[in-house]
């Protein structure tokens, strides 16, 4: 069979760098006046729909139950646990901070290697890296009263949950059975996913208390970014973690911080202190030790 070509590849890494990285500023202008869960859902339903649409159009094998199985897993794990909470977290943590904290997911999956049965010890480099990431991370979170609280800590605890979940995913999805089709795996992978952030967002009463005069255009704007581009982004990834190597599609992890901080202090008025940039070039250049192996 014919690999993909090196224009395929080059165009998805560059949605997974550019793209992405642009989306955590969308995502903070839209949760300014748009409920987060709401926001992600209908975000990853609209997503998952047209997906699923391209597919049939092209033809895709129907799915099977097993095949709804496990797209709904990595969904949850993928669009609800990393997306919905980054999208949650994102109304009290900055963009460009949001964007750094999510870089930690290869930091989770070289750590999920390592510790399961028979699992891979990293090398040297990377268990420095790993020490690194985390002090940098820990240092940005600043959990004593010591200097100044640039993060919200909670909020920022829970953007590393959500990059757990998120490096879970990814790791399942490598060889959990899926559609033939890549376009009608990702679209039931956002589909399932959006269907569980809209459930959240009823039961969190999201739905009940929006008052749409109240949403800005500006708002509006950011929820149709991401909603576009952020899902092609977001399959472009799906994609390359089989069309090139997870090493290499986690390479946008020291790319989209840099990106997401650079348009949060251009364009939201977002602070970037010293210390916040050289808390921020400690964990890209740990990051980028952890991906390199």
């Amino acid at each position: 069979m014919q690999g993909p070509s090196r224009t395929a590849i080059v165009a998805a890494f560059a949605a997974i760098y550019l793209i992405w990285g642009s989306t955590y500023l969308a995502i903070r202008l839209g949760v300014a006046t748009i409920p987060p869960f709401l926001m992600a859902g209908v975000r990853f339903l609209v997503a998952g729909l047209a997906f699923m649409a391209w597919a049939k159009y092209r033809r895709a094998t129907r799915p099977t139950a097993r095949d709804w199985l496990t797209t709904g897993i990595i969904g949850v794990l993928m669009a609800t646990g990393g997306n919905g909470l980054v999208t949650w977290a994102m109304q009290t943590v900055q963009s460009g901070l949001a964007a750094l904290l999510v870089s930690m997911v290869p930091f989770w999956v070289v750590m999920v290697d390592w510790l399961k049965p028979q699992g891979r010890r990293p090398a040297t480099r990377v268990v420095v890296g790993l020490v690194l990431g985390f002090t940098g991370v820990a240092l940005l979170i600043n959990p004593t009263d010591v200097g100044v609280r640039e993060i919200d800590a909670f909020g920022a605890l829970t953007i590393v949950l959500a990059s757990m979940l998120w490096a879970s995913g990814s790791i399942y999805s490598r060889h959990a059975p899926q559609p033939t089709s890549q376009a009608l795996s990702s679209g039931m992978q956002m589909f399932g996913g959006g269907v569980v952030l809209l459930g959240l967002s009823a039961a969190t009463g999201e739905v009940a208390q929006l008052d749409w005069a109240s949403v800005s255009n500006t708002a509006l704007a950011g929820w149709v970014y991401v909603t576009v581009l952020g899902s092609v982004a977001y399959g472009s990834y799906l994609w390359l973690l089989k069309a090139s190597t997870p090493t290499k599609a986690a390479t946008y992890a020291y790319v989209n911080p840099v990106i997401a901080l650079i348009l949060g202090y251009l364009v939201a008025d977002e602070s970037l202190s010293p210390r916040t940039i050289g808390c921020s070039a400690l964990v890209v250049l740990a990051v980028l030790m952890v991906v390199s192996d």
